[in-house]
């Protein structure tokens, strides 16, 4: 079981770059990154309530929960 982060997908949907929501929320690009690429082992809170306010989002939007760690998203990535 795993929990993918579609933070890529959010990204694309709103048009906006890795850059532009590092520099709107607050966190490094290096935070960032990690998040994005799924090699994240945890997430605080306060990131993810920073990252649904300037995505206009919910936290379900961002993390996506599959049976099996390599399953593909629906973007063909792993």
């Amino acid at each position: 079981m795993a929990i993918r982060v579609t933070l890529d997908r959010m990204l694309l949907e709103r048009r906006m770059s890795l850059t532009e929501l590092c520099d709107r929320v607050g966190i490094t690009m290096a935070n960032l990154s990690i998040l994005k690429t799924g090699k994240a082992k945890a997430v605080r809170f306060s990131t993810l309530e920073a990252l649904c306010r300037e995505l206009d989002c919910q936290p379900g939007d961002l993390l996506q929960f599959t049976d099996e760690p390599g399953e593909e998203d629906d973007d063909g990535t792993e």
